[in-house]
């Protein structure tokens, strides 16, 4: 069955009902076995959970077989450029702690791949006591609604040393963030490149970087985006 990230995301949370279930995770070695209750693991097995759960459901998927590159699902095989689904999970209590994408690969991709920016995130939110996981809430967002600005640089990123390292999420979801999301993918278009050019290591790279992504967006989708 062939869904998009909207319809799987409505499948998930409207008819199965995943929020607010509970779940639990064992380890057992010979004879025996053990609850875990650390967070170490969580966000790996929810994600093989959803797997699993794509199966049962006869949802159409390819997982990426590398884990560490994007994306983690295509929902879609017969266009390699729809249907690109991340899969993001957090501790509730300690807000959103993931990267959304490695800064200087993410920005390269686009000059070749600008689609990437119309994928979608799968977020769940869980809370775990007692070895016990609640999911607390799930979202789908694409990347400029879960991006911000930050007092630093236009756009959030991790910063180390004077070293950009990845892009962070905002807390989208609180009313009292003291920054919020990006409306559109152009405003976020606009803040990373201004971003790149602020940031002393892509800054004399920077000059053409946004014409080249428009350009290349256009080409992959007819759609010819309005970035200021």
């Amino acid at each position: 069955m062939k869904l998009t990230a909207k319809q799987l995301y409505s499948k998930l949370v409207d008819e199965y009902k995943i929020i607010g279930e509970q779940g639990s995770i064992s380890f057992s070695l010979k004879d025996l076995a053990i609850s875990i209750k650390t967070k170490d693991t969580v966000g790996n097995l929810l994600q093989e959970w959803l797997k699993a759960w794509f199966r049962m459901s006869n949802i159409d998927f390819e997982e990426n077989t590398n884990s560490q590159t994007f994306p983690d699902f295509q929902l879609d095989k017969d266009n390699p450029k729809k249907g690109l689904l991340e899969i993001k999970s957090f501790d509730f209590d300690s807000g959103p702690g993931f990267d959304l994408a490695n800064f200087d690969s993410y920005c390269n991709s686009l000059l070749e791949s600008a689609f990437r920016i119309d994928s979608d995130y799968l977020i769940l939110a869980y809370q775990m006591e007692d070895g016990i996981i609640s999911i607390k809430n799930v979202w789908l967002k694409k990347i400029w609604e879960l991006s911000c600005p930050s007092g630093t640089y236009p756009v959030k990123v991790q910063e180390k040393k004077g070293v950009i390292y990845n892009l962070r999420p905002s807390t989208w979801y609180s009313e009292r963030a003291k920054f919020k999301p990006f409306s559109s993918k152009e405003e976020f278009l606009t803040a990373l490149n201004e971003t790149r050019y602020q940031y002393p290591q892509t800054h004399h790279s920077n000059a053409h970087w946004l014409k080249s992504v428009i350009k290349n967006y256009q080409e992959h989708t007819g759609i010819l985006l309005e970035v200021k």
